[in-house]
């Protein structure tokens, strides 16, 4: 089947929800059954997670599964949302530090190494969630180049310069490069789960939506963080139109999480700063975040609004 006419079955498959052809068989008695008749349709039976430490949840208790070394938590977004729909089964393979690359291949984390994660991948599932890039183009390579660099020319855009220079801006060289890594995994996870509804979760607002930042709180001066902020959207809308492609959904977890950024007073901020003033990994979602990220996928698989 080409990849056209796989989007096309996808798109199909994706309007009718997270549940599976039992279901779906459930909404068409329903119906035509009388009026009075109710009939209860229940959350996925087999949900897969996939993705890096934005869905892991590094350092959120409580830490748990194997490898250790992925760092997830039982408070990451996927837990919620299989706690919320009251999966049958739940497997979560994220695995902190991934890339593309770790879906289909060993990743080398302490005790390790932790399987390719669609390995974890059956046939079986009905929904499969996710949330992978950002590491492909370096996440924790930019955030350590820009701490060092931005604080050098703190009225100017020190990071900037560095991933420009030349004339060819690095970072969108390397969202480009990665577009094609991220089609070939929904096209793979559709093989390998041909019944799942896929969800392709996007990355959460990380430096404020408008204005300069909070130098030297946060490292970057004003001219990076509007560079950096760039950088991030330009991911989001690579990730949206390789789901749209691929006919599965996008989650736009960007916009639920304004104003809600590393700058932020603790208690209001859901990406933890360089410093982190909760139990997260630096520049992560901390457990208020995860439960605002599992809040907007909920709504967006089930169609209803997320919770304030």
């Amino acid at each position: 089947m080409s990849r056209s006419a796989r989007a096309m079955v996808r798109r199909v498959a994706a309007r009718v929800g997270i549940v599976g052809t039992t279901a779906l068989a459930a909404l068409v008695t329903a119906a035509v059954a009388p009026a009075s008749a109710t009939t209860e349709i229940t959350g996925p039976d087999r949900y897969v997670a996939l993705g890096d430490s934005y869905t892991a949840g590094p350092l959120i208790p409580v830490q748990s599964g194997q490898p250790a070394g992925c760092l997830r938590s039982t408070a990451n977004y996927p837990s919620l949302v299989a706690r919320s729909l009251q999966a049958g089964t739940f497997v979560d393979v994220s695995c902190s530090g991934a890339t593309t690359t770790d879906l289909t291949a060993p990743q080398n984390v302490s005790p390790g190494p932790n399987p390719p994660q669609l390995d974890a991948l059956t046939g079986a599932e009905d929904l499969v969630t996710l949330g992978i890039g950002g590491n492909d183009i370096g996440f924790a390579s930019i955030i350590g180049d820009c701490a060092a660099r931005s604080p050098l020319a703190p009225f100017g855009s020190a990071c900037k310069d560095y991933y420009t220079a030349g004339g060819t801006d690095q970072l969108a060289a390397r969202i480009d490069g990665v577009s094609a890594k991220i089609a070939d995994a929904l096209d793979e996870i559709a093989d390998r789960s041909p019944h799942a509804r896929v969800a392709l979760i996007g990355y959460p607002t990380i430096l404020p939506d408008q204005g300069p930042g909070c130098f030297p709180i946060v490292p970057f001066s004003a001219g990076d963080v509007a560079y950096l902020r760039g950088v991030e959207k330009a991911l989001n809308a690579m990730l949206e139109r390789e789901a749209d492609d691929a006919g599965v959904t996008y989650v736009d977890t960007y916009t639920p999480t304004i104003g809600h950024d590393i700058c932020q007073l603790p208690g209001t901020k859901w990406v933890e700063g360089l410093v982190p003033t909760a139990p997260a990994a630096p520049v992560h979602p901390n457990a208020q975040g995860m439960k605002a990220i599992a809040a907007t996928v909920l709504a967006d698989l089930t169609g209803r609004a997320a919770a304030a």
